[in-house]
């Protein structure tokens, strides 16, 4: 077979397997077994449903509390400028 053929052939079949997926997806009537005018058959497409993945987060972690709190550390604040007054350097 040539290229040109087989292209050809390629095309005619992508486009047939859509239009065969296009009949397939289309909307049916909410009837879902009969359909009122004998018992239905073809294929039913189930609906598509764009979502991003569901997310599965880990639970969350039990931490006991501490046995000991150690005293508050006092810090030397060096001297220093404060909304224009001069604030001379002390323990927090």
């Amino acid at each position: 077979m040539t290229s040109s053929a087989a292209r050809k052939i390629i095309a005619t079949g992508t486009i047939l397997g859509l239009a065969a997926i296009g009949i397939a997806a289309a909307p049916k009537p909410a009837n879902a077994w009969y359909n009122g005018y004998g018992y239905g058959y073809g294929v039913y497409a189930p609906p598509v449903v764009v979502a991003p993945p569901p997310a599965y987060y880990a639970p969350p972690a039990y931490y006991p509390a501490q046995a000991y709190y150690p005293p508050h550390q006092r810090v030397w604040v060096p001297a220093h400028w404060r909304n224009g007054y001069w604030v001379p350097g002390h323990w927090s």
